[in-house]
């Protein structure tokens, strides 16, 4: 098992007079928890690249914080925090990582007429859990609207030509766990710029993967972009709610990648942050698109 944090930390609450079912544990071999209403609006939640659920929690991106008649699931990936990985980079491609989701997807199933059935369920997520989302939804445009009630993608990474050198960072970055290991290279990371929307009082983490794998991971990342334009804006014809959510300066999650999906998706919804407070008011925003599109 990878990681040394993860577990049920998110923000759950309770809905008056709606049970709220908190439950977790793993999915073939994907730690998970699920909080909410029973009876609430699914929710799947996916955190970035050397993230985790408690992480994401640390670093104020838990999008679903205080939402609570939604019922959410909220995992880590393959490799991340709690959930089992191994050292072979293919496992986190984002193809890979949308296959995970498509399995994850079905602790919601439900029973009808003697028949199991995976309602839409709202998929919501940052960063890599963006990418990974946006990857599952191309996959087959045309059953896009089936299996997602609506898409909710922030802060998008670098795709395309704007990709750069992506994967020379991460190879780089491979053979410097390799050499030196986690703690050193944690210690790399510290003077990073971040960007305006990081609040002064967000600390400094570690990535939240085994040493052993995180070459590995990075190794995977670096073969990932995300899918055709083209299959994209198949995926805008269908109509399926998007709300895509931004922030400035931060040569990882270029707003240049943010406008170009809002033209491959036209019915797309966009917010830009500027500021903490901006972030902040995320979960709220992010509540309201699903409740409205659902």
């Amino acid at each position: 098992m990878s990681g040394t944090t993860g577990g049920p930390t998110g923000s759950t609450g309770t809905v008056e007079a709606a049970p709220t079912d908190a439950t977790a544990g793993y999915i073939d071999g994907l730690a998970y928890d699920a909080w909410g209403p029973a009876s609430g609006i699914p929710v799947v939640q996916l955190h970035g690249l050397t993230s985790s659920r408690a992480r994401d929690v640390v670093l104020h991106l838990d999008l679903t914080a205080g939402q609570d008649d939604l019922r959410v699931l909220r995992y880590d990936a393959r490799g991340h925090g709690h959930s089992l990985g191994a050292r072979i980079p293919a496992l986190y491609h984002w193809t890979s990582l949308a296959r995970d989701l498509g399995r994850m997807v079905h602790f919601f199933d439900e029973t009808e007429d003697g028949a199991t059935v995976t309602p839409p369920v709202a998929a919501v997520g940052q960063s890599m859990g963006a990418a990974t989302i946006l990857t599952a939804a191309a996959s087959d445009p045309a059953t896009a609207r089936e299996r997602f009630s609506c898409l909710v993608l922030g802060i998008p990474p670098t795709a395309w030509e704007l990709r750069g050198n992506r994967a020379g960072i991460y190879e780089a970055n491979a053979h410097f766990v390799e050499e030196h290991g986690l703690a050193a290279f944690a210690e790399t990371t510290r003077a990073e710029p971040v960007p305006p929307t990081r609040g002064a009082d967000v600390p400094f983490t570690w990535p939240d993967i085994d040493q052993s794998l995180l070459p590995s991971v990075y190794r995977g990342a670096a073969g990932n972009d995300l899918p055709p334009r083209e299959k994209i804006a198949e995926l805008g014809k269908t109509g399926i709610p998007v709300f895509i959510l931004g922030w400035v300066e931060d040569k990882g999650h270029p707003l240049e990648v943010l406008h170009e999906l809002a033209e491959l998706l036209p019915t797309a919804q966009t917010t830009i942050a500027h500021t903490p407070e901006d972030v902040a008011a995320w979960p709220d925003r992010i509540g309201e698109f699903i409740r409205t599109h659902v």
